[in-house]
């Protein structure tokens, strides 16, 4: 559940707005696992000014569970109809038939101090299509079911769903049980470490199981473990320091497909919506979370509050060939990790991500208009306009037809400049000039193999999503 600081700040106590238990689990299953080829995140979309706020249930596909490919041009797969109307915090959980099942909070927009008792649910064999839609009231307290997630107890031969309830002053995390996500057992306290919870992810080993929440007493991420799947079994069980402190909620855990490598995936609270930070660590056992740069990870356009879950490379596969992948590209700097390209009227530069209009940050790439070897860059919310060089300085401007304008917008995807695995985007009539940033604002000049490794990283990018 996201953006709940915003009414601590308005003096709503931390008790009303405290956030989620929730639980990302592998278990021990009763069927073989598939092997694993991919991911797919689950999430919701809002922005700083709220442009992309969009409450269903968002998808998108990645091969190495860092960099991701929005699926349905970053549009809902699935939405409520029921209840608010709107769902936030969703949850992909494989269960043990191999098919799929979805949870969320019957939340729509930021009106964080409403009571509800009641989930979303769908079903879906594959997460191409979603059956069985229906509303599943967890318990009769007058609060709210935050952020549901699900784990199957091999021990009890059922699931667990747990969630975020708030009884006797104090957010707490609660669970039910369930063989079939229709009808669950009464509600019974999960987790209660002695002060307000937000937002906790278990990973469910081989002998440990681990879980990582926000704590409202300090705002920093912390790791608790337990031998034990049974309610109360991680209270006293905390066992990193605070990760971070401040600003990030919603930890997901994420094992590496094919190696001995983990990601603990943060999202940000409002006023800045639509941002997510990530760390790594060799051992989740231990206590060595390292920030991991923007570099290295590309979230989809305006995430909120995601779910990550293991998937098979046909999967992946189907998953893109249902819903398809984006039209446009965004463009992000190789020394400015956390900038992409966009326009700002007809100025073209650089800025940090998330901003509105988002828009000004997605780009239809063309075939060169001068020649269809390159490529030009057409603006997705001014279409007709591209990007251009006018004086060595780049701008935005409607494509008046003449060869000059074409041979202006037309640029040659090279090898990165500073990064062989980035791009750098050379001038078709000026070969020897190469788009960079100076000062945040694209232009073209001259840079080589030779040239100052700054003025190199300036003019290195990657084209993703």
């Amino acid at each position: 559940m996201t953006t709940r600081r915003t009414l601590l700040k308005s003096g709503i106590s931390a008790a009303a707005v405290a956030g989620t238990g929730a639980l990302l689990t592998s278990g021990a299953p009763a069927w073989a696992a598939p092997t694993y080829g991919g991911y797919v995140m689950g999430y919701f979309t809002e922005s700083p000014n709220r442009i992309a706020d969009d409450y269903g249930l968002h998808l998108a596909v990645s091969i190495d569970g860092l960099n991701w490919t929005p699926l349905n041009q970053n549009a809902a797969v699935v939405t409520p109809t029921a209840g608010t109307g709107g769902l936030r915090d969703p949850f992909i959980m494989r269960k043990q038939d191999n098919t799929f099942v979805v949870l969320a909070t019957d939340l729509r927009g930021t009106d964080f101090s409403q009571p509800n008792q009641y989930i979303h649910i769908w079903d879906s064999p594959d997460l191409r299509s979603f059956t069985g839609y229906r509303r599943v009231r967890m318990h009769t307290m007058p609060t709210h079911t935050w952020a549901p997630e699900a784990f199957w107890d091999a021990s009890r031969g059922q699931y667990g769903i747990v969630y975020s309830a708030n009884s006797g002053g104090r957010d707490a995390f609660y669970v039910n049980y369930t063989n079939d996500f229709r009808t669950v057992s009464a509600a019974q306290v999960y987790f209660d470490p002695g002060f307000n919870v937000l937002d906790a992810t278990v990973h469910v080993g081989s002998g440990m199981n681990y879980l990582y929440y926000k704590s409202f007493a300090d705002g920093r991420l912390y790791g608790a473990r337990s031998t034990s799947l049974a309610p109360r079994s991680f209270d006293r069980g905390t066992y990193t320091s605070g990760v971070v402190n401040g600003g990030i909620e919603a930890p997901i855990v994420v094992k590496a497909n094919d190696r001995n490598e983990w990601f603990l995936w943060g999202d940000s609270f409002a006023p800045v919506n639509g941002e997510l930070y990530v760390w790594r660590s060799g051992d989740i056992a231990g206590n060595g979370w390292t920030p991991l740069g923007k570099d290295r990870y590309t979230q989809p356009l305006n995430a909120k509050h995601p779910t990550i879950t293991p998937i098979t490379a046909a999967e992946h596969t189907a998953l893109l060939a249902r819903w398809g992948a984006p039209a446009w590209n965004r463009i992000k700097s190789y020394n400015f990790p956390d900038h992409l390209i966009r326009h700002a009227g007809t100025t073209a530069r650089i800025d940090p991500y998330p901003f509105d209009p988002y828009a000004d940050a997605q780009w239809r790439l063309r075939p060169g208009l001068a020649n269809t070897s390159g490529l030009s860059f057409e603006s997705v919310n001014m279409p007709g306009r591209y990007l251009r060089h006018t004086n060595y300085v780049l701008t935005l401007a409607a494509n008046d037809g003449s060869a000059t304008f074409a041979a202006d917008a037309t640029f040659y995807r090279t090898t990165g400049l500073a990064d062989a695995g980035w791009t750098s985007l050379r001038s078709h009539n000026f070969p020897d000039r190469y788009i960079r940033h100076t000062n945040y604002q694209l232009r073209i000049d001259p840079i080589s193999a030779s040239s100052s490794e700054a003025a190199r990283a300036d003019a290195t990018f990657q084209i993703g999503y």
